[in-house]
């Protein structure tokens, strides 16, 4: 989801460390987003979880912490990306090497998926007595809670395009470069406080990794009282985000 931009004059990258080094640090980074995130929807969500209905804020810090850390934990090796739409935006901007993309990319789905069935098995017993099917739905991925496909769009476009441009502001300039830590907080309550803005529509994903990994768990794990999967609208979290993520990568190299 982040990235340290060192030098938008050639493609970024870190060189420091070998590469499957960096793929370790995105699969971990990607799993511990999921853990924090979705775990946090799952804690709130599930009959029988001792912060049921504890609300909101309880998921804007689990997210806020959930790209936080990673980002502190794994941002000098790999950038920190965990997020496909990430590693698509700056490639297409010339700030990433394209023969890596797909490496990064394969990395954060795996990540993603470790980090879902990690929430699954902790939250098992919780799934078992929730007959709501939207709340275990929520555990997994997003949709659109007025079911407008182009609200949804919208959301998460704007959502990513926002997510992007402060991650790299955050992490490449001065004040960033000197300061990881400083830089990480920002971008973490960056997200939190997208997930509090725009979290009513949609969920948000602002992440496809994040999303569409999650929803085939959700179609192919025997839970009871899952429901649909809302296969329909899962290419929205993929192609919004992944559009919003080239916009916000060139509004940073335009203007920054």
């Amino acid at each position: 989801m982040l990235s340290a931009a060192p030098d938008h004059h050639r493609k970024r990258r870190t060189v420091d460390y070998p590469l499957a080094t960096r793929l370790l640090a995105e699969f971990l980074g990607t799993a511990i987003l999921l853990i924090l995130g979705n775990g946090s929807v799952a804690a709130v969500s599930l009959k029988g979880s001792k912060e049921f209905h504890a609300g909101w804020i309880v998921i804007v810090i689990g997210y806020a912490c959930g790209v936080m850390f990673p980002c502190l934990m794994f941002g000098g090796i790999s950038g920190s990306h965990i997020n496909p739409a990430m590693t698509i935006g700056q490639a297409i901007n010339g700030m990433f090497p394209w023969n890596e993309v797909l490496p990064y990319i394969i990395a954060q789905i795996l990540g993603a998926v470790v980090g879902q069935l990690i929430v699954v098995l902790c939250y098992l017993p919780y799934y078992k007595q929730t007959e709501d099917v939207d709340a275990v739905f929520g555990t997994f991925s997003t949709n659109d809670a007025a079911n407008n496909k182009f609200n949804y769009f919208v959301n998460e476009f704007v959502g990513t395009l926002v997510l992007v441009l402060c991650a790299l502001c955050s992490l490449s300039l001065p004040w960033g470069k000197a300061n990881l830590a400083a830089g990480a907080i920002t971008v973490g309550l960056v997200c939190g406080a997208l997930v509090a803005a725009l979290g009513g529509p949609t969920g948000p994903a602002l992440n496809p990794a994040r999303d569409l990994m999650p929803r085939l768990l959700h179609q192919i794990l025997p839970l009871p009282h899952k429901g649909s999967s809302h296969w329909t609208e899962s290419w929205i979290p993929v192609v919004a985000p992944i559009c919003g993520a080239i916009v916000g990568v060139a509004l940073f190299k335009l203007f920054i």
